[in-house]
């Protein structure tokens, strides 16, 4: 797993994606709170952009020097290698 100390760069696109992740979740939280319905499409489009944040911080958790234009490539999908916790 890369580390601030020895990744700096690295550690600053995992910190990115993680609070990124966090707003945008956030975001959607307080509007559905407000409003007290959302559009599945919008619902959709909203969870699907924080996913994406949460799957290149797994997915590059580990890899040095990762161009933030492959982050969106494969980074992007649903881990192979976690297992969901009920």
């Amino acid at each position: 797993m890369i580390n601030s100390k020895e990744d700096p760069a690295e550690w600053a696109a995992l910190m990115y994606e993680l609070e990124d992740a966090r707003d945008h979740l956030g975001d959607l939280v307080k509007q559905m709170l407000e409003a007290g319905a959302i559009d599945e499409a919008e619902y959709s489009v909203n969870l699907g952009h924080v996913f994406a944040h949460l799957n290149r911080a797994w997915n590059t958790r580990s890899l040095k020097q990762v161009s933030q234009e492959s982050r969106h490539d494969s980074y992007s999908e649903y881990p192979t290698d976690l297992e969901p916790v009920a």
